[in-house]
């Protein structure tokens, strides 16, 4: 069973950061890819502090919880790693990690913390074929979510799994309406098997602010195994 780890959270308010700061608010409102590379290069240096403590984000304990309690094993590829929060709950439970994320200040935060074995900068919503590396597990943590990546960029990820890889993904729950995740599962149905779907809250007891409350759908699934025609 995984042990969570906690983050150590200050009395400060999500609120307070002026209009030009980067901030969730900012984040959802995102539009481009350009877009987010300013913004995550602006808060790379601050994010672990002024999101993930002052928010009391709890979303990658989960999916880091329920990749290891599936059964998930390395090689692993943390998709949209950010700073590293999830690489750095699975670093005890399995390995090597590789991390992938459009911003690459983020991936040099990331790369403090010494859990990853490669990082790259990659936008995950056109096709990926410039690794040469093949993955038994795909996790992430806030990828899926307002202004962020849709569902389509599931089918980029495919190519980097092997055969019988656990993906554990979580989704912004609004999201997942508002783009219509439930559709492209089922368009996934040969490709995938053992899908599970769990509600969780993405943030803690301590968070403030409009989204305080927010929900994320961690989608478990399983690449099917392709056999050979005999």
């Amino acid at each position: 069973m995984l042990f969570l780890l906690a983050f150590s959270f200050k009395d400060c308010c999500f609120s307070a950061m002026n209009d030009d700061s980067p901030s969730l608010k900012a984040a959802y409102a995102l539009s481009s890819v350009d877009d987010n590379r300013r913004l995550y290069a602006a808060w790379a240096k601050d994010y672990d502090r002024e999101f993930a403590g002052d928010m009391d984000y709890i979303l990658p304990q989960h999916v880091a919880r329920l990749f290891v309690d599936y059964g998930g094993k390395g090689p692993v590829l943390d998709v949209g790693a950010g700073t590293g929060l999830l690489g750095q709950l699975l670093y005890d439970y399995c390995e090597p990690i590789d991390a992938l994320d459009l911003s690459q200040e983020m991936l040099h935060a990331a790369a403090q913390k010494n859990v990853y074995r490669h990082l790259d900068a990659v936008d995950v919503t056109v096709p990926i074929d410039q690794l040469g590396r093949r993955y038994d597990g795909i996790v992430s943590s806030g990828t899926f979510t307002h202004g962020h990546v849709g569902p389509d960029a599931i089918d980029n990820l495919f190519a980097l799994a092997r055969d019988g890889a656990l993906f554990c993904l979580s989704i912004n729950k609004n999201h997942w309406s508002e783009k219509d995740f439930g559709a492209k599962f089922e368009s996934l149905r040969s490709k995938i098997v053992d899908l599970t779907l769990v509600d969780v809250p993405i943030y803690g007891a301590n968070a403030v602010g409009p989204n305080r409350d927010d929900v994320g759908v961690i989608a478990m699934f399983r690449k099917s195994v392709i056999t050979p025609a005999s």
